[in-house]
């Protein structure tokens, strides 16, 4: 997947004492998108939008927020974050993420 006119913030988000990082998207339209890599071991995370999170590579599991079962993610598969929630992950290889953030 490529993404065309779009601007780059060339400063990175980093967490977890740089075990995640990503750098942010800018449309025309104004959204935005995140591009990630998340190294090995366990975050949380807080979504104070709605967010669908595409893994491009790499395995990790996802707990959302309510729910009681770990789900298993790997390349080419995604899943949902609601508004105003959190979720938690295992990343269990190296993974690269694709993030967008819906109204």
């Amino acid at each position: 997947m490529k993404f065309k006119n779009v601007t780059v913030e060339k400063t990175s988000n980093v967490y977890f004492d740089g075990n995640v990082s990503s750098r942010n998207i800018i449309f025309d339209d104004g959204s935005i998108k995140t591009l990630g890599l998340m190294l090995i071991g366990e975050y949380e995370f807080n979504a104070s939008k709605k967010e669908i999170m595409e893994i491009t590579t790499g395995e990790l599991e996802v707990l959302l927020n309510g729910e009681s079962e770990w789900k298993n993610y790997k390349e080419g598969m995604s899943f949902e974050v609601p508004v105003n929630s959190s979720f938690k992950v295992k990343v269990n290889r190296i993974t690269n993420y694709c993030c967008s953030y819906l109204d």
